[in-house]
C-alpha cells in the first residue's frame, strides 16, 4: 500500500519551525505500520526535515499576486508523482488541493481538517462541503468541534464517511521535578488571549515573587508586551524544547479567544504534568479531562484561577497527576486508528488475501438462451467448478443473458444497465478477482470504475479460440483479445503466446492454458468398452449456432473428404459434415460413447499447443485420440498416451492399425485419459490461473 501525504504548501516541515499540522503528520508517521510506503510532500526552504521520507515540492511563484500558488503546487506534485500509482493520497487542510488533484489520480483520497472548514476555500458553503462528502473516500477531523462545524446545514446522517482523530502525544515514563513556573505557549497575540495573560500574570508576579512566568512563541504584528522582572519571552522554540520546558513547569495557561480547532498546547501541557488552565473555546475542552476551564474569559478570572493553583497545593497536584497518568490522546493508539482507516479503503490488503480464500466474479456466457446445450464444452463452467473445489467463492454472471433479458421495446441492447449491474454487484460482493472470457460487454470505463473502487482488484481474461495467421476468423478473435489485453492484468489463451509476438505489441501478460477436464463432465471411459463405431468427429459452424450454414466450407471439410476416401472398412461417425447436423449436450455424449477413437482436428493450420476444446471430451472420456504432430502436444503427451500423425496418409495408416489392434487402442486411450486428468483437471487449471493472476510462479505441467 503506497501512501502520499500532502501538507499545505505554507506548512513548515522542519525540526526548527514545525507547527501543528507538521507535528501531527510526523508523529503518526513514525508509528505507522506503513511508514516505509508513505511519502510526505510539502514546500520547505531549509533541509532539517522532521522525517527522512519527506519530498520537497518547489514553487517558483510563491506569493505571486497574479498566479495561483496552490495550482502551481498541485501541478508540480502531479508531475513528480504521476507514475507512482499511490493507493491513497492524504491531503491536510486544503479542500482546494483535493479538487485539483482528483481528476489526475485513480487513488483513494482522504482529507484532514485541522481548522474550521467554514473558513477554507473549497468548504465554506454547504454545497461545497456536500460535494466533498460525495467525492472523497474519507474525511478526518482533529476534533468533534471541527466535525460539527463541517456539518452545519448538512444532514449528520452523512457522517459515516468521516472520523475524528485527535492530535496526540507520547507518555513519558516519569514526572520531572517541577519549578515555580507559569508558562504560556502560542502566538503572542490577542486571538490567543495573550493580552489576558499579560494583565493576569503581572498581578500574579507582583503578589508571588517566588514564581516566574514565561512566554514561548512569537508574533510579527503589533502585540502586547509584558514588562516584569520575573517574566521572560523565550521566542519560538523547537517542539522538543517546548515539551521539556513544560515538563518542568507547574502551571500552563491557554486562555484563547479564538475558537481553537483543538488546542495542542493544552494536550501537551496536561501530558507533561502541568496544572493546565484553558478557555472554553472550540475544541479546547476535548484536549484533557484534567484541567481548569475559565468561566469568564477575562484577566480577572484568569488571575483568580492561577492564584488558586499556586495556593492550593492539593488541587494543583491532583490536576498534574491526573493529566500525567490519564493522557486522553496517545500517538500509538491513534496511529492504529489511522492505519485501520487506510486499510478500510484498500480492503483486499487486509481481508481476503490474508485468509487465502478469494472472492471471484466469473463472467461468461452460461448459455441460457441455448438451454445449456453447451454445458459439456463450457470452459467458464469448468473454471467455476475448479475455483470452488480449490476453496474459493464464486459469483457467476452471464453477461449475454443479462443484456438479452433486460431488453424491452424501447431498448434494443441494454448495455448501460449491465454496467450498472456489474458495478453495484462489485460493491456488494467486493471480489478479489474478476475473471471473464469471450465478452465485449464490459466497457473500459466500467473497468476503470471498478479499479477506482478497489485498487487491489485483479482482472484476468481468457480466450479459447484460434489465433493462427492462416485463419481469417483469427483476425476478429485477435481484435477481441486485444480490446482488453492492455487494461487487464493477465490474459490466458489456448495457444502458445510466442505465436502472438508479431501480432500483438506486448505479450508480457499472456499465459498459455490447456483445456481442462472435469470429473463431473468428462465422466465416461470408453477405453473400457467395446463401442460399435470406429472413429468419432464433431464440428460445427459456431457453438452458438445449432445447425449448419448452407454452402459453408473450410479446411476441415476438405481434410475429412480426403480422409474418408482413404479409409477402408472404417465405420466413422462424423457430425457437422456431409449435411449431417452438429450434435450437442446429451446427444453429443451418446454419439461419443459409441466410438472407439476420436479425431482432434481444429480450424486453420496446426499451431503450437492450439487445439479445439473437444480434445477434453475425446481424451477425457477415454477415446483413443489422433492429433496433428505440428501442434507439438507431444511436449505434454507421449506416444503411449496419444497418437500423433504427420500427414493424412500417416493418419489413415494409424486409424487402420488401431482398429486391428484393439487391445493396444484401449491401453493408449486409458493412459492418455489418466495423464490428462493428472495434469489438466479443473482443480489444477483453476489453481494455475489463480497463481498467475496473483503474480506467483506457477507451472502448467
Amino acid at each position: 500500500m503506497k501512501i502520499a501525504t500532502i501538507l499545505p504548501y505554507k506548512e513548515n516541515y522542519t525540526i526548527s519551525k514545525a507547527q501543528a499540522a507538521a507535528i501531527w503528520v510526523s508523529d503518526f508517521f513514525k508509528f505507522s505500520k506503513y511508514k516505509n510506503q508513505t511519502f510526505i510532500y510539502g514546500n520547505t526552504n531549509t533541509n532539517d526535515y522532521l522525517t527522512k521520507n519527506y519530498v520537497n515540492i518547489k514553487i517558483n511563484n510563491l506569493g505571486a499576486k497574479f498566479t495561483s500558488t496552490t495550482k502551481e503546487y498541485c501541478n508540480n506534485f502531479i508531475k513528480k508523482t504521476k507514475k507512482k500509482n499511490f493507493d491513497i493520497i492524504e491531503i491536510h487542510n486544503r479542500p482546494e488541493v483535493f479538487n485539483l488533484l482528483k481528476p489526475n489520480f485513480n487513488s483513494k483520497f482522504v482529507l484532514y481538517f485541522h481548522n474550521d472548514p467554514l473558513s477554507m476555500y473549497g468548504s465554506k458553503s454547504s454545497k461545497e462541503r456536500l460535494k466533498l462528502l460525495i467525492n472523497l473516500d474519507k474525511i478526518v477531523f482533529i476534533s468533534k468541534w471541527v466535525q460539527d462545524r463541517f456539518f452545519i446545514d448538512l444532514d449528520k446522517k452523512l457522517s459515516d464517511k468521516t472520523e475524528v482523530i485527535y492530535h496526540s502525544i507520547h507518555k513519558i515514563k516519569k514526572k520531572e521535578k517541577k519549578e515555580n513556573r507559569i508558562t504560556f505557549v502560542g502566538k503572542l497575540n490577542t486571538s490567543k488571549g495573550y493580552d489576558i495573560y499579560k494583565d493576569a500574570i503581572v498581578r500574579i508576579l507582583n503578589e508571588f515573587n517566588d514564581w516566574k512566568a514565561f512566554s514561548i512563541g512569537d508574533e510579527d504584528r503589533k502585540r502586547p508586551i509584558i514588562s516584569h522582572v520575573n517574566h521572560r519571552e523565550l521566542g519560538f522554540l523547537k517542539h522538543k524544547k517546548v515539551l521539556d520546558f513544560l515538563s518542568k513547569s507547574e502551571i500552563a495557561v491557554v486562555p484563547s479567544r479564538w475558537e481553537e480547532p483543538f488546542g495542542r498546547t493544552a494536550l501537551e501541557s496536561s501530558s507533561r504534568a502541568c496544572a493546565t488552565i484553558i478557555s472554553n473555546r472550540g475544541g479546547l475542552p476535548e484536549t484533557t479531562d484534567h484541567c481548569l476551564i475559565l468561566k469568564k474569559l477575562d484577566s480577572d478570572e484568569l488571575y483568580k484561577q492561577i492564584k488558586l493553583l499556586i495556593k492550593d497545593d492539593k488541587l494543583r497536584k491532583k490536576l498534574q497527576i491526573g493529566g500525567f497518568n490519564n493522557i486522553k490522546h496517545l500517538i500509538k493508539n491513534n496511529t492504529i486508528l489511522i492505519d485501520k482507516l487506510r486499510e478500510s479503503l484498500v480492503q483486499n490488503f487486509s481481508l481476503n488475501y490474508l485468509r487465502n480464500k478469494l472472492r471471484i466474479i466469473n463472467i461468461y456466457n452460461t448459455g441460457q438462451k441455448n438451454f445449456h446445450r453447451l454445458y459439456n464444452i463450457s470452459l467458464g463452467k469448468k473454471f467455476t467448478n475448479g475455483f470452488i473445489r480449490n476453496g474459493h467463492d464464486v459469483l457467476e454472471i452471464s453477461d449475454r443473458d443479462f443484456i438479452r433479458q433486460s431488453r424491452n421495446l424501447f431498448q434494443i441492447k441494454n448495455s448501460d444497465k449491465f454496467q450498472e449491474y456489474l458495478v453495484n454487484t462489485f460493491k456488494n460482493y467486493n471480489p478479489d478477482l474478476i475473471f471473464f472470457g469471450h465478452t465485449q460487454n464490459i466497457k473500459k470505463d466500467t473497468i476503470n470504475e471498478l479499479k477506482n473502487l478497489n485498487k487491489g482488484i485483479i482482472l484476468s481474461q481468457w480466450n479459447e479460440d484460434p489465433i493462427m495467421k492462416s485463419l481469417s476468423y483469427s483476425k476478429q478473435n485477435l481484435a477481441n483479445i486485444s480490446h482488453y489485453s492492455d487494461i487487464v492484468d493477465h490474459n490466458f489463451i489456448t495457444t502458445d503466446p510466442s505465436i502472438l509476438k508479431k501480432q500483438i505489441k506486448t505479450t508480457n501478460n499472456f499465459h498459455f492454458f490447456f483445456v481442462p477436464v472435469d470429473k463431473n463432465i468428462e465422466c465416461f471411459d470408453v477405453s473400457k468398452k467395446q463401442p460399435i463405431k470406429d472413429l468419432f468427429y464433431a464440428m460445427s459452424h459456431g457453438v452458438n449456432r445449432a445447425t449448419l450454414k448452407k454452402g459453408k466450407s473450410d479446411s476441415r471439410i476438405h481434410f475429412l473428404n480426403s480422409l474418408i476416401k482413404k479409409l477402408e472398412n472404417i465405420d466413422y461417425d462424423f457430425y457437422g459434415f456431409q449435411n449431417k447436423e452438429p450434435i450437442w449436450g446429451n446427444d453429443f455424449y451418446q454419439a461419443l460413447n459409441n466410438s472407439k477413437m476420436g479425431l482432434n482436428l481444429s480450424r486453420g493450420l496446426p499451431t503450437k499447443y492450439y487445439t479445439s476444446n473437444r480434445i477434453a471430451s475425446l481424451m477425457g472420456n477415454g477415446l483413443l485420440t489422433f492429433v496433428d504432430k505440428k501442434t507439438q502436444l507431444n511436449d505434454m503427451f507421449s506416444k503411449n498416451e496419444v497418437v500423433m500423425y504427420t500427414s493424412i496418409n500417416d493418419l489413415t495408416e494409424k486409424i487402420n492399425f488401431y482398429k486391428r489392434n484393439d487391445h493396444l487402442r484401449k491401453k493408449i486411450a486409458s493412459a492418455g485419459r489418466k495423464k490428462y486428468f493428472k495434469l489438466f483437471n479443473e482443480l489444477n487449471i483453476a489453481k494455475y490461473v489463480l497463481d498467475k493472476s496473483l503474480g506467483k510462479n506457477s507451472k502448467l505441467y
